[in-house]
């Protein structure tokens, strides 16, 4: 997917490297600040955290009670390639005890947390299980476009992309010289993106501010 918040020309006009570099290497510190940054903003999403499928039926766990309805089409993605794909939901939980569709909290408690989906799937049985590291299901988009159009999205994209990129190219990057002066902090360290924090704080997901 090409990046859209930073554009491989602009970063290329940012950085004064003209055709230097391979298209391919440019658009990849794009895509990485981009990947970055769409994991701190808000979009229509809840992590997968388990999954079964019984008689053609999955059984599909978030963690995010009444985010979605039955008839909605979703994406599903990183929940095993069973599952993974634009599925339209057939039916919300809770749903009767099998031994495919058996996840705590059980359906006695529900929701605390969790919202139990369905899906039309046909393949063999496949007990229900926790998906770890977390799926993701996403619902209809509405923020993609407007958030390429953001001028603060944009620029905190080309900060990182440009420190991603600088990165990559100094041998010494936040090291030491040979009389041991350090002659930066290191770029790629945990305060890469508290760097960028402040232009991304009025679209940030509330799930992405915890701790």
């Amino acid at each position: 997917m090409v990046a859209s918040y930073t554009t491989m020309q602009e970063l290329r006009d940012s950085l004064g490297i003209g055709t230097l570099y391979t298209n391919a290497t440019v658009e990849e510190c794009c895509q990485t600040a981009e990947d970055l940054i769409n994991s701190f903003l808000w979009f229509n999403t809840a992590p997968v955290v388990a999954t079964g499928l019984a008689n053609n039926t999955a059984t599909v766990v978030i963690a995010s009670p009444g985010q979605f309805v039955t008839g909605q089409s979703v994406a599903i993605t990183a929940s095993g390639a069973t599952f993974n794909g634009t599925r339209t939901i057939t039916g919300t939980g809770p749903f009767p005890t099998t031994a495919t569709t058996l996840f705590l909290p059980s359906r006695y408690v529900y929701p605390l947390g969790y919202q139990y989906l369905q899906f039309a799937i046909t393949h063999a049985d496949i007990a229900m299980h926790l998906v770890q590291p977390y799926g993701v299901m996403t619902g209809p988009d509405d923020k993609t476009a407007s958030y390429t159009a953001t001028a603060a999205i944009r620029s905190a994209s080309l900060m990182l992309a440009t420190n991603i990129w600088q990165s990559r190219q100094a041998t010494q990057n936040g090291g030491a010289g040979v009389d041991g002066y350090g002659v930066s902090t290191f770029r790629m360290s945990n305060t890469l993106m508290a760097s960028i924090r402040g232009l991304l704080a009025p679209y940030l997901n509330p799930a992405a501010m915890v701790g």
